[in-house]
């Protein structure tokens, strides 16, 4: 492929991804405004009720079945019950907090797979990407601040939530490939459901019938959310992965955006700090994962012609 070439599909790939978090951003705002109006488990359970249906109807027009044994196996099993622990942690972050923490939080799940990945998976990781997490983490303490006044509890359900998606791509990462992803997705839905009505009968909170708005809310949010994955994944086929990646760190701008228009928050210094902290921390783990794939592969074609 000519240099010209790549450099025009790559900048097609990461206006791609540019909005594809543009509208991921768009459907964390759906679910907070539901949350204003709703409990949030009944939230949750509608939501997984949403995607659940989509995804069956789609499964069942191609005449194929959703259920098989294949979706007991343990690490689907694994996937979807960090699914639940992620969804409720992240959705009650939403409800409980600001938008702008919560989303801030949530995007060092790349850092938190970095780290899984050579704890649980023996993936080689080396002491530039080492100090990236710590860069990281010190800028998720930044804005969780334990021990201080500004310190929020429920900013731990945020880091909950991403600990648990961590564990849910690298999961991922492990299942067979004859397991369908439709069916993968489709049961992370259903377990979503059966997490937030498990959420909403703990929390006792009362059943609000939804109104218009809040079911426009609903529709609006399955709709950016379709289209931010649609978009996600026409991002990573046209450009390099090497030169999108970074662009889904474009979500936290917009989240701050939608934060400061909608919710009129103001992040205070801290808060903004540590989210640079670990927009700067991610994009160097991402940078340095992609050169030493590049040296695998150049030592690997190498070996070969040997």
């Amino acid at each position: 492929m000519r240099p010209r070439r790549m450099v025009t599909e790559n900048f097609r790939g990461a206006i791609l991804m540019v909005l594809s978090m543009a509208l991921f951003a768009l459907e964390d705002m759906f679910i907070k405004l539901m949350t204003l109006g709703l409990p949030y488990g009944q939230v949750l359970s509608m939501v997984g009720a949403a995607g659940f249906l989509a995804f069956w109807a789609s499964i069942l027009l191609r005449r194929q079945r959703f259920w098989t044994r294949a979706l007991l196996h343990p690490l689907v099993l694994l996937r979807n019950l960090c699914e639940i622990v992620g969804a409720i942690g992240f959705t009650a972050a939403l409800a409980l907090s600001d938008l702008s923490s919560t989303s801030a939080i949530l995007q060092a799940l790349p850092l938190f797979i970095v780290l899984g990945a050579a704890l649980f998976l023996g993936e080689p990781v080396g002491w530039r990407r080492c100090s990236a997490i710590a860069v990281g983490f010190a800028g998720v303490l930044l804005i969780v601040r334990p021990g201080l006044a500004a310190f929020q509890p429920v900013s731990l359900m945020a880091l909950a939530a991403v600990v648990a998606l961590a564990v849910r791509d690298l999961a991922t990462r492990r299942i067979p490939p004859g397991i369908r992803s439709d069916q993968i997705a489709g049961s992370a839905f259903l377990a979503i459901l059966l997490g937030g009505l498990a959420t909403w009968v703990a929390t006792g909170q009362p059943a609000v019938r939804p109104g218009a708005v809040q079911l426009g809310q609903l529709a609006g949010g399955m709709v950016v959310g379709v289209g931010g994955y649609v978009l996600l994944v026409a991002a990573t086929r046209v450009g390099d992965a090497v030169a999108v990646a970074p662009y889904r760190y474009a979500r936290l701008v917009f989240a701050l955006i939608v934060a400061f228009l909608v919710f009129d928050e103001r992040p205070d210094l801290p808060t903004l700090a540590g989210a640079a902290l670990i927009v700067a921390s991610g994009c160097y783990a991402m940078w340095r994962e992609a050169v030493l794939r590049r040296r695998r592969l150049r030592e690997a074609g190498f070996a070969t012609a040997s």
